[in-house]
């Protein structure tokens, strides 16, 4: 069965969060981030994995993404992180 991970990435160097969901293996969407390009993540190199949910359907990941993207809420992304209820 395949899953799909919602995640957040942390950067120390620019002090965001980024959130983001994969069908892929998610180490390596890590990677992907971490890599020189261009795009919101790229050429930092520095994205931690700080949070995590897993989903058995894309539909699903998706929308939790959305959910939380949609907070705009620095504080409240970083509650989750911390696994204080939001």
């Amino acid at each position: 069965m395949e899953l799909y991970t919602l995640y957040i990435l942390y950067s120390t160097i620019v002090d965001k969060y980024y959130i983001g969901f994969t069908g892929d293996d998610i180490l390596l969407r890590i990677k992907k981030h971490n890599s020189n390009h261009k795009g919101f993540t790229g050429g930092i190199g520095d994205w931690k994995l700080v949070y995590k949910e897993e989903y058995p359907t894309k539909q699903e990941a998706m929308q939790r993404e959305r959910e939380i993207k949609k907070w705009k809420s620095r504080k409240k992304i970083a509650q989750l992180v911390q696994g204080i209820p939001t």
